[in-house]
């Protein structure tokens, strides 16, 4: 019987590529570097992705993901007018001002409370992070958020799950799921600290990896199947 949900939120309950859409193209506009294409913005999201998927395995630092994932990308652009560490500010300061929900989720989570607790479990920077949630509307839905700044670890550590375990409601392991749209992520920091791991797979991708997958969803509403 599950007791307790912990919710990735990018790319799970908030549609974080129109966030980073929106910050990239106003970070343009705001150092005159003239209109971000959707192909430029395409680009610089899969160089993101990497970065964020190297600091998951430990190689890279979070300041390193957030210097050295603009300057490939400004490299690739021949951008030489703004340094990496201005254009962060710029995008950071802007990223939480568009907040979309993916799907249903905020009408899923507003129904699951009381019935379970709920807690955010994100790597996001600590300062966007909270004002996602706060201007999402989660603050007031959700039980906690554990942000890895704040902690001192990134998900998937072993460290940052136990810290997260050892201060939500007292439950056994085998009660606590974690739902997210990271294997790298999510489901292996699941699989580490020993949690049910709900994987949200809206793009039916394959599972390459040997990690444990309780349960695959493509739609969050299907949670209520599992939650039965």
């Amino acid at each position: 019987m599950i007791k307790a949900i912990l919710w990735d939120m990018d790319g799970t309950l908030l549609n974080f590529l129109i966030s980073e859409k929106n910050a990239i193209k106003k970070g343009f506009e705001y150092f005159g570097l003239g209109e971000c294409s959707d192909e430029n913005v395409r680009l610089y999201s899969e160089i993101n992705l990497r970065h964020w998927k190297m600091l998951e395995k430990g190689l890279i630092t979070k300041p390193e993901v957030k210097t050295g994932r603009y300057r490939e990308f400004f490299k690739r652009l021949g951008i030489t007018s703004v340094t990496p560490e201005e254009f962060t500010a710029v995008y950071e300061k802007n990223l939480p001002e568009t907040v979309e929900y993916i799907e249903n989720a905020k009408e899923i989570v507003e129904s699951l409370r009381g019935r379970y607790k709920q807690y955010i479990v994100t790597n996001g920077t600590l300062s966007v992070q909270v004002k996602k949630i706060e201007k999402s509307g989660l603050k007031e839905l959700i039980d906690g958020a554990f942000i890895s700044d704040e902690i001192g670890y990134e998900k998937p550590s072993k460290e940052f799950f136990s810290f997260v375990l050892s201060n939500i409601i007292p439950c056994e392991r085998d009660e606590v799921l974690i739902v997210g749209d990271s294997l790298t992520s999510d489901m292996k920091g699941g699989n580490i600290s020993g949690i049910k791991c709900c994987w949200y797979n809206p793009e039916k991708l394959e599972n390459n990896t040997s990690l444990r997958i309780d349960y695959e969803i493509n739609k969050l509403n299907e949670i209520y199947e599992i939650l039965k």
